[in-house]
């Protein structure tokens, strides 16, 4: 397929396709104008090397003519891509690092918005209702993975925002604007490396998170799921969008589910931890098994003191109580020196101390 010049025509008559739902032809309008000057704003819409790209899966755009493209802008929503990963895999194939990926989804969440506007008010709670149970849970799901794609073909999938930047980050490619227009998230990417091709993505309700245990080896953490799909591509860009809160948490982290919340609330999440206990990847009392980002946040001497002992189920944050970074990483030194000194003494002490106080 040859490439396309981009002009405001092109963007609004794919704004009149997609919004039909819109209450005037000023809305339509306005829309495509929107989103002619954000893709104006980072592609040249004059190049030969810039392509609008309406494909409808990865093959058409690895069947290509061209080996690279400066910037590629989407229009199709991905909600309607079976293979979504593979999509944005061949999208990066045609870029260089540096190149502009443009695309578009309707979240969950503008989702919900639409359907609540279109039914009347009893029909449009039931409707939602079994339209996320089908469209959103099924395909997470092992048992009903393959009823929901043998039903839908993989067509009109609800996906979170979280879910929709994660797949972009495990795909190469770096978020520079996000734009909500027309009832669609537009999302504006570069491209930073080569895909990271994981071939076991975690969807169910209990996931395996990749920790630094003992001697810096790599285990897997369980817990009950509390974020999103894709969460774990996204924690370096939500450290740089949002600020550490109280406790080192990310301050309004939307990657949190709102169930998340709750069971985050009373620590139930971290259940299906005691399975690593028995393992031997973590013992009772120890500090926080952390991700490779979160480590990097701790300073060199901290790092290579933790990985001389086993992370641990009850972490010593939750005796004192830190609220900030230097107050984390104070009471970590704190216990692993004590723990340096005296093993079973400093465990059992920090154990009852946690119960009685």
């Amino acid at each position: 397929m040859d490439s396309t010049v981009l002009n405001l025509d092109q963007v609004i008559d794919h704004a009149e396709q997609q919004l039909a739902f819109s209450q005037s032809t000023l809305n339509v309008d306005r829309s495509g104008k929107f989103v002619f000057d954000l893709i104006d704003k980072y592609v040249d819409t004059g190049s030969d090397k810039s392509i609008i790209f309406p494909a409808n899966t990865d093959k058409e755009v690895t069947d290509l003519s061209g080996n690279f493209y400066n910037s590629i802008v989407h229009f199709k929503r991905i909600n309607n891509f079976k293979y979504i990963n593979k999509f944005f895999e061949a999208a990066n194939s045609k870029l260089p690092v540096g190149g502009i990926f443009i695309t578009k989804v309707e979240t969950k969440d503008l989702r919900k918005k639409r359907l609540m506007a279109k039914y009347p008010p009893v029909l449009r709670n039931i409707y939602y209702f079994f339209d996320f149970i089908l469209k959103r849970v099924f395909p997470k799901l092992p048992l009903t993975r393959k009823i929901y794609y043998l039903i839908t073909k993989g067509r009109n999938r609800v996906l979170s925002k979280t879910e929709t930047m994660g797949r972009l980050y495990s795909c190469g490619f770096k978020i520079i604007d996000e734009r909500y227009i027309g009832n669609r998230l537009y999302i504006v990417c570069e491209k930073v490396k080569e895909p990271f091709f994981d071939e076991d993505p975690s969807y169910g309700i209990l996931y395996p998170m990749k920790r630094i245990g003992k001697g810096g080896k790599l285990i897997y953490v369980y817990k009950l799921r509390t974020m999103h799909a894709f969460s774990e591509y996204l924690q370096e860009y939500v450290y740089e969008k949002n600020s550490l809160q109280e406790g080192g948490k990310f301050k309004d982290d939307f990657r949190v589910s709102k169930v998340g919340k709750l069971l985050r609330k009373y620590w139930l999440d971290e259940l299906p931890m005691i399975y690593n206990v028995f393992k031997g990847d973590l013992k009772i009392v120890g500090v926080r098994p952390l991700s490779r980002h979160y480590m990097s946040l701790y300073t060199t001497e901290l790092q290579e003191r933790r990985k001389k002992t086993k992370p641990g189920l009850i972490p010593p944050f939750y005796l004192d109580l830190p609220k900030t970074m230097d107050e984390i990483i104070a009471s970590e030194n704190r216990y692993l020196e004590q723990y340096e000194k005296s093993p079973l003494w400093t465990d059992v002490k920090y154990f009852f101390s946690y119960y009685i106080q």
